[in-house]
């Protein structure tokens, strides 16, 4: 029994949303109660008690789409001119980078990304891989490692044509495998789905064979989508449609698939988003750094689709990629009123709504009978916190670097800010070492 309490807790939880002496307690990994500090301390006098001091307590954030293997580009220098353009910086550095990685490269990125998830608060990781001359055990590999350091992921690898049919179908083989991996853990910490890297990347062949694949598997896929003009013009020129009309052709869309970024879609794709229940996933801070736009998930939350909120491995940190998603749509629409609701919804909302579609038990709530999934956060506020202005809190004062102890599935990985299930500075240190091997061969 754990006890994580003597601090505001902010559940997300729309029945009860503040509890300003607040006590969580976990048993074998599930909450089992949240009230006052008092009476679950008496009620459960023989649990572990964390004082949280009057931090906050909350819980653990959800990215829904991440690239792990991405933090290895981190301060690497490459020799030519940069992308000058949306396929310029695949060709120019993306692809350079993922074509060179090894099963060793692949196991340390998961290793420093995930610790960075951990250290930043982030619980629930739906990670899209690829390293597509070491694509065989490349899932696996990241699988082990969030195991070992204990945070819960759901998995896929990119399925592309843009190195040759044999790595295609591997790619395939790589996520019907791990799929099936995954479904039969029982502890409810892997999961896995079908990635596909994008429509213009893909011929109508390799999709078919993507859907005989799928046949008869529980899962959907995770694919980039409309996420440049360039991937508009393929589909257009080359199919005669647009880019989420070719997906749904296929059979792609869905309540259990994630269609990431959608940055140029028009109303009747955002209709066929809807009609299908499938799940849109917002990257503002990458959307803005690859200069592709910004998509419309405004309009889109007001039809009714489910937007959720990633960072496209930009960053772990998803209190900052809710403050850049706050100010993008304020600037892109001119309108300082938009994205004070909406984009909360996607982070403790609309991610949470999206893991559900894959974990068994609710995760980003503060609940009885959800994952104990936990974290401090040392921000003591100096104006008042009700129930009305949570939001505006998390906005303005807190960050990533702010989360003091991280708790997931009812396991401390941090408390004060220090790493318990690994040593942190070995990580890093094999880290850099495996990096600068890497950037040599890049």
């Amino acid at each position: 029994m754990l006890l994580i309490g003597n601090g505001t807790v902010i559940t997300q939880n729309p029945d009860r949303p503040l509890l300003d002496d607040g006590c969580v307690a976990i048993d074998d990994g599930i909450i089992v109660q949240v009230g006052n500090t008092t009476d679950i301390r008496e009620k459960y006098s023989a649990g572990e008690f964390i004082d949280a001091m009057g931090k906050i307590i909350m819980p653990g954030l959800i990215n829904t789409h991440h690239h792990i293997y991405s933090s290895f580009a981190r301060g690497m220098i490459l020799d030519g001119e940069a992308g000058a353009n949306f396929i310029g910086i695949l060709e120019k550095l993306w692809w350079r980078l993922d074509r060179k990685l090894t099963l060793e490269d692949v196991k340390h990125s998961a290793y420093s990304t995930l610790l960075e998830c951990i250290k930043n608060g982030v619980t629930t990781v739906f990670d899209h891989h690829a390293s597509p001359h070491s694509v065989k055990d490349s899932l696996f590999t990241i699988g082990e490692v969030s195991k070992k350091l204990g945070v819960r992921c759901c998995l896929c690898y990119e399925v592309s044509d843009r190195d040759g049919e044999a790595i295609m179908r591997e790619g395939i083989e790589e996520n019907i495998s791990f799929i099936k991996h995954a479904n039969k853990n029982d502890q409810d910490m892997l999961k896995g789905m079908f990635g596909l890297h994008a429509s213009f990347t893909l011929s109508d062949e390799s999709l078919n064979k993507c859907a005989e694949a799928m046949a008869g598997i529980d899962a959907g896929y995770h694919v980039h989508t409309a996420e440049g003009l360039d991937d508009v013009y393929d589909s257009l020129k080359k199919y005669g449609k647009r880019v989420v009309q070719r997906l749904f052709d296929f059979n792609i869309l869905g309540e259990k698939s994630i269609a990431v970024h959608c940055v140029h879609i028009n109303g009747l794709e955002m209709d066929i988003l809807k009609d299908t229940r499938t799940n849109v996933v917002h990257n503002p801070e990458s959307n803005m750094g690859n200069a592709v736009g910004s998509p419309p998930v405004i309009e889109m939350m007001r039809r009714g689709i489910r937007v959720g909120l990633g960072t496209d491995g930009y960053t772990s940190d998803m209190f900052e990629s809710m403050k850049v998603a706050n100010i993008l749509h304020k600037h892109n629409l001119s309108d300082p009123r938009v994205a004070w609701a909406e984009v909360p919804k996607m982070l403790f909302e609309s991610n949470r709504e999206i893991a559900a579609t894959y974990f068994d038990k609710p995760v980003g709530i503060l609940k009885e009978g959800a994952y104990g999934d936990v974290i401090v956060v040392d921000y003591k506020p100096h104006t008042p916190l009700n129930k009305n202005n949570i939001n505006s809190h998390i906005l303005f004062g807190m960050m990533g670097a702010s989360v003091n102890t991280t708790i997931i599935n009812g396991k401390v990985l941090m408390r004060d800010r220090k790493v318990l299930v690994a040593d942190e500075g070995e990580i890093i240190s094999k880290s850099r070492e495996v990096a600068e091997k890497l950037w040599k061969r890049v």
